[in-house]
């Protein structure tokens, strides 16, 4: 009986060994990998780099997890003060009336005593350089009549963004007191980027000292990248012993917008330092492709009271790696002849973009006027047209 279990045995060994000749005979196919991302060190809890004009991530590190995000809370703030501006239902030059509670707010402030009154242009000025806590209350609570109603509006907005990991529980980040005012490097981006279409925010994200009260008192910059980092553009800094030291930086090289977040790093140099490896990763690695788009040759019409009509197609950015750019081509999907009727703003064929035929992107080109089909009277009119001018 044991010898016949040895020979069992012998015989399922001999079969195994046989198959893994044959395989090791066999030629070897390396399974396709896409190009990793190095790791990059980042003292820091999370981080995240964007481009600005597409949103395309290019790095992150635990960019979902939700931190207490310090006084980089008031780029929400910023954005809803700056869209009130767009509206119309606030101007620079607007007088802002500081309250008993936007005075007692402690931190990073320019001293605002109860009832003073101070321009828009000027609490912008000092809540976006000097991130000033006393002067985000103010402006709040004129737009929306207490800190608690725009609190309110920011978690709404921040909802109609899109930022999944967003509480907000005040206007300036103070989070001595707060429960759950949280938000993550992915959402920071998020109304970073929208925060920015304002021209005038990198106008004095960008500054580094300034003053108000005619001069009397002097505003630096928190962000110290603005005077150090080419091309640093701004945009918030925070730091509070929960949140450690966070900031949501932009910068601009050759026509290419980043945005990068750092958050919970140990300190204000370590956060920096972060931040310009992080910069510094994306434009060495990344640069953007850009089409400006336009008129297009026109396209013959076939059956319709034109003979010819006149496309444009939309511009095209991406970003890729630098090394791609110039491999970027343009294919035009255009057909010779297109039957009418046409109606305006219609796709009436394509732009492709392509990278060693692989298809990067692609925009419509549209028609730029509508073109009726030619029925019996029109045809008549046309041809009696004709014939008049022959005459």
């Amino acid at each position: 009986m044991k010898n016949v279990f040895l020979k069992k045995i012998t015989a399922v060994l001999g079969a195994f060994l046989t198959v893994a000749i044959i395989l090791g005979m066999l030629p070897i196919r390396a399974m396709p990998t896409e190009e990793s991302t190095p790791v990059l060190e980042l003292d820091c809890k999370s981080a995240i780099l964007i481009e600005a004009s597409t949103g395309k991530v290019l790095y992150e590190k635990d960019a979902d997890m939700a931190l207490p995000p310090a006084s980089v809370t008031k780029v929400m703030t910023l954005l809803l003060v700056m869209e009130a501006i767009e509206e119309g239902r606030l101007k620079y030059g607007d007088r802002v009336r500081a309250s008993a509670n936007a005075c007692s707010m402690g931190g990073s402030q320019i001293y605002l005593k109860e009832n003073e009154e101070m321009s828009v242009d000027d609490m912008l000025k000092s809540v976006v350089i000097a991130s000033a806590n006393d002067a985000a209350v103010a402006l709040a609570e004129h737009i929306a009549g207490s800190e608690e109603e725009f609190g309110r509006r920011m978690n709404k907005r921040a909802e109609e963004l899109g930022m999944k990991n967003t509480r907000f529980e005040n206007t300036n980040g103070l989070d001595d007191t707060t429960d759950s005012h949280l938000t993550s490097a992915r959402d920071i981006a998020i109304m970073s980027r929208e925060l920015i279409k304002y021209p005038k925010i990198l106008e004095y994200s960008s500054t580094w000292m300034d003053s108000v009260r005619g001069g009397e008192f002097g505003l630096t910059n928190t962000n110290r990248l603005i005077r150090f980092y080419k091309g640093a553009t701004g945009l918030k800094t925070g730091s509070t012993a929960k949140a450690g030291f966070c900031i949501s930086a932009t910068a601009e090289r050759d026509g290419m917008g980043l945005i990068c977040v750092i958050m919970g790093a140990p300190s204000r140099d370590v956060r920096n330092a972060a931040a310009v490896r992080l910069l510094d990763y994306g434009f060495s690695n990344y640069a953007l492709y850009r089409d400006e788009g336009g008129t297009l040759p026109p396209v013959k019409v076939a059956k319709g009271e034109q003979s010819e009509l006149i496309v444009k197609c939309n511009g095209f950015s991406a970003v890729m790696k630098k090394s791609e750019v110039g491999a970027v081509k343009k294919e035009i999907s255009l057909p010779e002849q297109i039957d009418a009727p046409i109606e305006k703003g219609s796709a009436v064929g394509s732009v492709i973009y392509k990278v060693d035929e692989n298809e990067i992107g692609r925009v419509d080109i549209v028609a730029t006027e509508s073109v009726e089909k030619l029925d019996f009277g029109s045809a008549l009119i046309m041809l009696l047209r004709k014939c008049a001018c022959i005459l």
